[in-house]
């Protein structure tokens, strides 16, 4: 699957945004969701496959976070350009988002 699909659907945005946050396991990703944790897993080997997130381990937990940074640039037009960017976050910048 390639990047704009893995970006086209819904739910997997949303699970961008909340690691957007911070580093999540699926369960935390599930519930903040509102999906199931079968659902959860099947939409981060997605997003893991297109290069957007990776996981750790920490005890028995998997967590996924961001990768460093993404960037999609797509022009259609030359007066029209969309930029799609994500930097790793920042402990302190998060806390200033919320």
């Amino acid at each position: 699957m390639d990047l704009l699909e893995a970006l086209g659907n819904g739910t997997r945005l949303a699970i961008l945004r909340q690691l957007s946050r911070e580093p999540m396991y699926v369960s935390e990703l599930a519930e903040a969701t509102g999906m199931d944790g079968t659902t959860a897993v099947h939409h981060l080997s997605t997003l893991e496959e297109a290069g957007l997130v990776t996981h750790y381990r920490r005890g028995n937990r998997k967590y996924y976070e961001l990768v460093q940074r993404v960037e999609l640039r797509i022009a259609p037009p030359p007066e029209r350009t969309f930029v799609l960017q994500a930097d790793e976050a920042d402990e302190h910048d998060t806390a200033a988002d919320d």
